[in-house]
């Protein structure tokens, strides 16, 4: 109808640029479709295939895919078999093509549902009940080398209890480190928890916490964020101001790491702890704090009161840390 109309309005003297901007149709589309016909040639068009199967041979692939003999082989298997057999039906790809559209390719699992296993709960209620410690990597000067740190600190408090840099990871080191620690901050019967590298489950790690009485705890496979308080205190170290990309020496590196200790745990206010620094968190300076913030709000509401629309902001110290909490949904459905 268009090229109709277009033969008509030319043979009337019309310019074709005006009708190409009436029907809005560019003037090469008008000269193609004269030039080769109305073949759509879009991408995605429907095309007439001459290699394609039909609805026989279609059935045909997929009661042989689904017989017996072959239920459990892939196409690749299949078709070397029928030729066996002198029998060829389609190649592998198309058998894939057909299995996949009817629906048959997805890997059979065994029947039945996973069970998610519920962590056991761990809860800290004061100092020295529970630390965390993890290694992480420091980079150097040569690409491809590392410092490791090795770094304990206590998950109720936050506060950094010891950390050694070493060139290397072993058992030994942690070992002999956490040792010390116990002994200096008078922490026997402590629960250590860590992930599942092969220092923490070393013979000379284990040895240790058994000899301190210790109990230790460590990460379930697979979840990532099962030692949260480590992870997220490393990311506090590499993303505070000053942190070097690279340490040329270990004692730089120790030098470093000293700063940080001291500021983290006597001038950082943790947002965990109701921004308090951990050390005020672990002597307990941080009862009489928070006391005093919360008497400083009452006293700002009762000077404004058409500024305050909700509650007083709750400076209330935080009693319970936990670790390794399980989803109450999932608690729940498990105890139903």
């Amino acid at each position: 109808m268009i090229l109709a109309f277009c033969r008509e309005a030319q043979a009337q003297d019309c310019r074709l640029e005006r009708i190409c901007a009436l029907l809005q149709v560019h003037h090469r589309s008008l000269q193609r479709w004269t030039k080769q016909g109305l073949t759509d040639k879009r991408k995605g068009a429907v095309k007439q295939t001459r290699r394609k199967i039909d609805a026989g041979e279609r059935q045909e692939i997929v009661s042989v895919c689904c017989s017996k003999p072959y239920q459990d082989l892939t196409p690749h298997q299949i078709v070397p078999l029928l030729a066996d057999k002198r029998t060829y039906i389609a190649s592998e790809s198309t058998m894939y093509r057909v299995l996949k559209q009817e629906g048959l390719s997805a890997h059979q699992k065994a029947p039945g549902t996973r069970k998610k296993k519920v962590p056991d709960e761990l809860k800290a209620t004061r100092v020295n009940k529970i630390w965390s410690w993890d290694i992480n990597y420091l980079k150097t000067d040569v690409r491809g080398s590392y410092f490791y740190l090795y770094l304990f600190m206590d998950i109720f408090s936050r506060a950094i209890m010891g950390w050694e840099i070493h060139d290397s990871e072993n058992g030994e080191a942690s070992s002999k480190l956490f040792t010390k620690l116990c002994l200096d901050r008078k922490a026997r019967g402590v629960t250590l928890h860590s992930d599942n590298g092969s220092p923490m489950r070393s013979f000379h790690m284990l040895e240790a916490l058994r000899k301190l009485g210790v109990t230790p705890s460590f990460s379930r496979p697979s979840v990532s964020d099962d030692n949260p308080y480590s992870e997220s205190l490393f990311k506090t170290i590499k993303y505070t101001a000053g942190y070097p990309q690279s340490f040329h020496s270990i004692e730089e590196a120790q030098a470093w790491m000293t700063r940080f200790t001291h500021w983290y745990n006597n001038e950082h206010r943790h947002s965990g702890i109701k921004y308090v620094t951990p050390m005020q968190r672990h002597t307990g300076q941080d009862r009489d704090i928070l006391a005093r913030r919360q008497v400083v709000y009452a006293q700002a509401r009762l000077n404004n009161p058409s500024r305050w629309t909700i509650q007083d902001r709750s400076w209330s110290r935080p009693e319970e840390v936990f670790l390794k909490r399980p989803n109450r949904k999932l608690k729940k459905k498990d105890a139903a």
